[in-house]
């Protein structure tokens, strides 16, 4: 199968307290980043997520890793580039008909 590039875009945002938390951004199983977040409460990211990869439904997954006293808010998910759609809970479809 031929596979497809598909980039979407979220906004992310953090509510947090003492030590900056750090949060791991997953494709399925596959870790695709691990950050940790540094910005004060005025600032927010756009993830940008690329993905290149078959037809079917991909699970975007955020997690923060422990210890933290925070909470990390992901919102907008969006489809800027591809064949593809995403769920407001970060399920992306990419489907099989060409760009």
């Amino acid at each position: 199968m031929t596979k497809h590039f598909v980039r979407v875009l979220a906004d992310v945002d953090c509510d947090w307290e003492g030590l900056p938390p750090t949060y791991r951004l997953y494709v399925n199983d596959e870790l695709f980043a691990e950050r940790t977040w540094v910005w004060n409460d005025d600032f927010y990211l756009k993830e940008d997520i690329q993905i290149e990869a078959e037809p079917g439904d991909y699970q975007i997954k955020y997690e923060l890793v422990p210890p933290n006293l925070a909470e990390l808010i992901v919102t907008k998910p969006a489809v800027q580039v591809g064949t593809a759609t995403v769920s407001d809970q970060g399920l992306v479809r990419i489907s099989n008909e060409s760009q």
